[in-house]
């Protein structure tokens, strides 16, 4: 076999020009208006909607619904052995052994990456025209962790999937997030794979953890069949139609390798999805992982464990293997870590922008994990965004005004506690143009927070701003300044407020992926969707990478 990838990858964002040619569409690294604040017309998006009713995690309802998560967590995980049960009756189907689909998508092709879709609501929707626009011409898609909240029932799909996606023209893929397998898989496996339900085994009680935690565990819906066939009439154009083999699979595009595994609700693997997943990833092919839960995130390595041994993360790390990204949902932003393995780069992405409630990311610490510096580290939205945002909710919410925090300030915040450069232009216009020079700070001594944002004779000087002691003390209550004695509050909001903040009017600050491969580089672009009508015309590009694809030989 010739080698597999060369061992650079090109952070198109690196060495460029913070400000976009003319005619380009702003983002959030240019501009305020391209971040989508000071919205100055909503977007089209509200009329896809079927309705006016917003998802939300503060219903009692709904966090009783989604009690299998926490079961699990206590008593044990039965999705390994669920998710064996579902295996074997596709096999008896006679579906491929290999769980492989096979698409001709030609010598260059594009496709959509999208996580964390289906809350059915206003963040969901206002995702949908941008993708549309950037999804023209593209193979497919692939959804990437939790297609319905709360639980994945298959009565769900039709406002939550069939609706939003009716006019993308080409067939959807995905993998199973947690919140999917709180209704068994059931409904997933019924629209994606055109499963039957399996027969229900009782067990009776048993004083065991196992007992206790079916006494309690939530059953799988009964779909309601005469609906979703009504549902699926919306996609079911030919272009559109697409079977998958079982919750897991590889997409075999000729020169790539698509790869999507399901880790359940605990994020792990079972023995036989390991053993396939290893003799898969044996093809000298450069491969794609789609995983429901994320290897790195959040400056944290979560490599997979697989039953029996070993993890996933040792599957893809393996240059024989010849993994060239891994992208994974569950956590509701965008985050790009350019791990070096090697003489290789990895790119491990989130990817869980594409729908629901947003993760903060201003309680992301300063990234050094698997040798990532700084300021290679992608996110978006910036932290500085993130923390101004969650800042002017609660602001209103709690009747606190000195909450409040200017996405300026909040870039600033960041920028101090964190140690890199703003990745803004600090007290630019609203359209991204920079402070006249003798305005322009250097970013020097004092509490004031500025510096040069971009590369090359296209650098701007940014003007200080003052950090002062409300702006800290508001940020140490949003998690994104350390806290005194060094309470966790960063973990604390990432876990439970960012679920319980969710909103209906931009900035929605949403993403989806698109990955092009032409001629010998693979490219991944992450665009936006704030819920702005100019975002919706011209979706933003926050982040780019191109990733050389050599010519594997057998």
């Amino acid at each position: 076999m010739a080698d597999v990838h060369a061992d650079v990858n090109a952070d198109v964002n690196a060495g460029a020009d913070a400000r976009p040619a003319r005619g380009a569409p702003q983002s959030s690294r240019v501009s305020e208006a391209g971040a989508g604040w000071n919205c100055q017309q909503v977007g089209t998006f509200q009329r896809l909607r079927p309705n006016r009713a917003t998802f939300t995690w503060l219903r009692p309802g709904t966090l009783w619904r989604s009690r299998n998560e926490i079961l699990a967590q206590l008593f044990g995980d039965p999705s390994a052995e669920v998710r064996r049960r579902w295996v074997e009756a596709q096999r008896e189907r006679g579906v491929d052994p290999d769980f492989r689909i096979f698409r001709e998508v030609g010598e260059d092709f594009t496709f959509l990456v999208l996580g964390d879709t289906g809350e059915g609501d206003a963040s969901q929707y206002a995702v949908v025209p941008g993708l549309l626009k950037a999804g023209e011409g593209t193979s497919f898609a692939v959804i990437a962790s939790d297609v319905i909240y709360p639980t994945g029932s298959g009565n769900e799909y039709r406002d939550k999937f069939y609706r939003p996606y009716q006019d993308y023209r080409a067939p959807i893929y995905a993998v199973p997030g947690n919140h999917d397998w709180y209704d068994g898989l059931g409904g997933f496996m019924r629209v994606f794979c055109e499963a039957q339900p399996l027969e229900v085994r009782e067990q009776g009680f048993r004083l065991s953890p196992s007992g206790l935690r079916g006494l309690l565990w939530k059953k799988p819906a009964k779909i309601d069949e005469e609906a979703l066939a009504t549902a699926r009439r919306m996609r079911s154009a030919p272009g559109q139609r697409a079977t998958m083999p079982a919750p897991y699979w590889v997409l075999d595009l000729g020169r790539l390798l698509v790869v999507g595994i399901d880790t359940g609700i605990r994020g792990d693997i079972d023995r036989e999805q390991g053993e396939w997943l290893r003799r898969i990833s044996a093809d000298p092919r450069p491969k794609i992982l789609i995983t429901g839960k994320p290897i790195y995130v959040r400056n944290d390595h979560h490599p997979c464990d697989i039953e029996g041994g070993g993890t996933v993360d040792d599957i893809v790390r393996d240059p024989a293997h010849n993994y060239v990204a891994a992208i994974g949902g569950d956590v509701h932003n965008y985050q790009r870590f350019p791990v070096r393995v090697g003489d290789r780069v990895i790119q491990y992405i989130v990817s869980g922008g594409g729908g629901a409630f947003m993760h903060a990311t201003h309680t992301i610490p300063r990234v050094d994990v698997g040798g990532v510096h700084e300021d290679d580290f992608k996110c978006y939205p910036l932290r500085g965004d993130s923390l101004s945002f969650y800042s002017l909710l609660y602001s209103r919410r709690l009747r606190m005004r000195w909450l409040c925090l200017t996405p300026d300030e909040g870039l600033a915040l960041m920028s101090r506690h964190v140690g890199n450069v703003p990745p803004r232009s600090i007290a630019a216009d609203p359209d991204g143009t920079s402070p006249p020079p003798d305005t322009a700070g250097s970013g020097g001594g004092g509490d004031g927070v500025g510096g040069v944002v971009g590369g090359g004779g296209g650098r701007v000087r940014t003007a200080p701003v003052r950090i002062t002691a409300r702006m800290k003390w508001a940020a140490r209550l949003l998690g994104g300044w350390p806290m005194p004695f060094h309470l966790p509050v960063g973990r604390v909001f990432h876990r439970w407020i960012s679920e319980l903040s969710d909103w209906d009017t931009p900035p929605f600050f949403k993403s989806f992926l698109h990955v092009s491969v032409t001629g010998d580089v693979l490219r991944i672009r992450c665009l936006a969707a704030t819920g702005c009508l100019a975002q919706e015309i011209d979706p933003p590009l926050e982040d780019e990478v191109e990733i050389p694809l050599a010519r594997t030989v057998a």
